[in-house]
């Protein structure tokens, strides 16, 4: 599927998110990868095999500060 050189990691490497966009709609929240993998905003996946991953947030702890 890619062209690219070098070519982009495939929708099964561990890298794919760093695959080169194709198409990217931030209005609709999704962006189409090179390598064939639907990338949500929230950080979900669908890969080209109709695989989902979840989404994967980084978990921020919120820091609560008092008055004194």
């Amino acid at each position: 599927m890619c062209q690219h050189k070098p070519p982009c990691p495939t929708a099964d490497s561990a890298d794919r998110e760093a695959a080169l966009l194709v198409a990217h709609h931030p209005e609709q929240g999704w962006s189409l990868l090179c390598n064939g993998v639907l990338l949500f905003e929230d950080t979900g996946e669908l890969l080209p095999d109709g695989r989902i991953i979840d989404p994967h947030r980084p978990v921020i702890s919120a820091q609560v500060m008092t008055a004194a």
